[in-house]
């Protein structure tokens, strides 16, 4: 049953951050994640301030830099159908394809997208976590073999579950924010919060701070980007293993490149040691193999989530393959 609560929707942004800066409030977008956390008590809400009337958070338009930027109330149909997106980065329009099902694509938002909270079942039950505020991880002991393997520090084994971050990762994607002190922008990069920082915050949004836009910077020329998501169901489930790729190429030389992982971590993981593997290097076989070994540096799998380390391997490889293919 969802709380009782009030319901307000100003049509400009000062009016809106007035709002969420009142005790109890919290941002209203799509509202496909913010529903569910109400229903099942993880949120306690007073009054839900709608951006809904803030025309200015809508539209995909290039930018002075040649990039473009995503208004946040965007669905993630409407970015992943976006002409421009398709054209300039099929990475994200690929990680948004793969969002849910259709009707939550339809309906979530892509700022939405990129500020959900933890989909654990502990986190979702009628469990006192230790991201609820209590003093336990009760997944380290119990269930956990959709969880964690990079990151968790043995703190917190959630798996971040956007599927639009990687890739917005990968192509150096900033968020346009704006709150009680203002406006500012955060790389998507550092926009999440590991457990060893603050196991209680997903983001570094502070309160009564709302994302507005994303803006993406123009690519380079020979840029190839994709996106690849594994999950035991077609539809509706979210990543077991996935990564966006994003290679800058000299012929079938890597020239500069970012490899994010998704599925991986409680926030989007940037796999550094495969970039260091393929930067200058040919895209043949020997690289692959080597990145392919190259993208469990760091993993800490429990017994129940060890199955990842081969996904993330399968993954990697196929995926740079497809890539050299692309580009021979």
């Amino acid at each position: 049953m969802l709380p009782k609560f009030t319901y307000v929707r100003p049509d400009k942004l000062n009016d809106t951050v007035k709002h969420l800066g009142t005790p109890g409030a919290a941002v209203h977008a799509g509202g496909t994640d913010l529903l569910g956390c109400l229903r099942e008590g993880i949120l306690d809400v007073d009054k839900l301030v709608s951006l809904s009337a803030l025309p200015d958070l809508y539209g995909i338009r290039e930018n002075a830099e040649g990039g473009l930027t995503i208004g946040a109330l965007n669905t993630i149909t409407q970015v992943s159908e976006s002409e421009p997106v398709r054209k300039k980065y099929p990475g994200l329009a690929q990680g948004a394809s793969e969002v849910a099902s259709p009707q939550l694509r339809n309906q979530g938002t892509i700022g939405g997208n990129l500020c959900q909270k933890p989909r654990c079942w502990y986190y979702r039950g009628e469990f006192r976590c230790l991201r609820k505020g209590g003093d336990t991880c009760y997944a380290l002991a119990g269930e956990h073999q959709f969880h964690a393997i990079f990151g968790h520090d043995r703190i917190c084994l959630i798996t971040h579950p956007s599927d639009t971050a990687p890739p917005l990762i990968a192509f150096g994607a900033k968020v346009r924010t704006i709150g009680p002190d203002g406006k500012r922008r955060i790389p998507v990069e550092h926009l999440h919060v590991l457990p060893a920082e603050n196991a209680q915050a997903e983001t570094v949004l502070k309160p009564a701070e709302v994302i507005t836009h994303i803006e993406l910077p123009r690519p380079p020329k020979n840029l190839h980007s994709a996106y690849r998501k594994v999950r035991a169901r077609r539809s509706w489930d979210f990543a077991l293993a996935g990564a966006a790729f994003a290679l800058e190429m000299e012929g079938d030389r890597v020239k500069n490149g970012r490899v994010v992982l998704s599925g991986a971590a409680p926030v989007p993981w940037r796999s550094q040691a495969v970039e260091e593997v393929l930067r200058g290097r040919q895209l043949n076989d020997a690289t692959i193999g080597e990145a392919a070994q190259a993208v469990l540096e760091g993993a800490e799998p429990l017994p129940g989530n060890s199955y990842k380390l081969d996904l993330f391997k399968g993954v990697m490889q196929e995926e740079l393959q497809a890539i050299r293919n692309a580009v021979i």
